[in-house]
Parts: structure tokens; C-alpha cells; sequence
């Protein structure tokens, strides 16, 4: 399962949209992006913005993920894919329990 540390991040509340969102950073570039929709709507699948990856959530999930990147350390994104089956999240450890040893696929900026 391909895992990237998070280095920094930075929140965006988007006037014309009405969302909130976290780009997420490491080595520098933009390794991808939490976004926040109105709570109860539907949410888009989580997918890739180009060649990051976009996880989506509701605001009632905002204090949650803030909350992670503030006071946890190391965070990491965690990336597997699009639809159904597949797990995407901030992960305060490097691998999933049972996926053996770390340092697998990286998502990197360009």
C-alpha cells in the first residue's frame, strides 16, 4: 500500500465552492489534498487530481483530520486507489498491520 509522510500542510477555504481543503506536502511539493464537503452530500469517490491523490470527506470530519496533522507525528497519506475495496486515509503509521516491511511505492511531487 503506497504511503507518503505528510511535511507540512496548509488549509484552503474556497470562496466560490464553499469547501474546505488541506494540501498536503512533502519534500517541498504537493503530495495531495484532503477535501471537505457539505455535510450529508454525497461524496465524490477519492481519485487522483492529476497525479495526486484527492481523499474526500464531510466537515464534520475537518476537526478529525486538523487534529491528526497537528498533534500526531509522523502522519502519512495513505493512497490504494479509486471505488469500492480500496483504502485511502491519514495513517499515523507507515504500513497497514499484516503488510510487511515499509518502503514501498511513493506518491512524489513532479
Amino acid at each position: 500500500m503506497p504511503t507518503t509522510q505528510i511535511e507540512k500542510y496548509h488549509v484552503i477555504y474556497s470562496a466560490n465552492t464553499f469547501r474546505r481543503r488541506i494540501g498536503l506536502m512533502a519534500g517541498g511539493a504537493y503530495i495531495g489534498q484532503l477535501v471537505f464537503h457539505a455535510n450529508g452530500a454525497a461524496l465524490p469517490a477519492d481519485g487522483l487530481n492529476g497525479t495526486q491523490p484527492q481523499l474526500n470527506y464531510h466537515l464534520d470530519d475537518f476537526q478529525n483530520c486538523i487534529d491528526l496533522l497537528r498533534n500526531e507525528k509522523p502522519v502519512y497519506l495513505l493512497y490504494n486507489g479509486s471505488g469500492g475495496g480500496f483504502e485511502n486515509a491519514l495513517t499515523t503509521d507507515p504500513e497497514t498491520v499484516g503488510e510487511g516491511e515499509a518502503g514501498g511505492l511513493r506518491f512524489v511531487g513532479r
